[in-house]
């Protein structure tokens, strides 16, 4: 069977960076399954994952804009360590969680303290990264109709 619209597909994969760094990889564990043009993978590996069979083997390479999107200036800004007051032992690298005005929460990363203010960053860790796949996959089947109303495999 083809990897097509609403198929559960199977894959081992590892994905590095430019600089050949392991990022993530299901090596050793349980295949990652996700439900084919519902939105679950990045769009460049789900349209790189169209149309093949299990058992394939390949390497694709995703550019930001596939992927994680551009590093957003906009979703970056200086806050002063005042408003930060209430958070113990606040380090660079520290993920925190707020509120945007739409009401859904927002993942902010820590990028750098100073005397007054705090650098805080809410894009996608992997904004502006080229990624690179390597991908088998393992299995495709026909989603069952609880998972195609869900939206994601069970």
């Amino acid at each position: 069977m083809k990897i097509a619209e609403s198929c559960v597909v199977s894959i081992h994969y590892t994905l590095t960076n430019s600089e050949g760094e392991t990022l993530d990889s299901s090596a050793g564990g349980d295949p990652l399954s996700y439900l084919h043009g519902a939105g679950g993978l990045i769009p460049g590996l789900e349209q790189e994952l169209s149309g093949r069979e299990p058992g394939e083997q390949f390497k694709a390479t995703i550019q930001p804009e596939d992927a994680y999107g551009e590093v957003n200036p906009a979703l970056i800004q200086e806050v002063p360590l005042d408003v930060l007051s209430g958070i113990d032992n606040l380090t660079v690298g520290m993920q925190l969680q707020s509120q945007s005005p739409d009401g859904r929460t927002q993942v902010l990363v820590v990028d750098a303290i100073g005397d007054e203010s705090a650098t805080l960053n809410a894009n996608h860790a992997l904004a502006g990264e080229v990624l690179h796949f390597d991908v088998e996959v393992a299995g495709v089947r026909e989603a069952t109709e609880e998972e195609l109303a869900h939206g994601h495999t069970h």
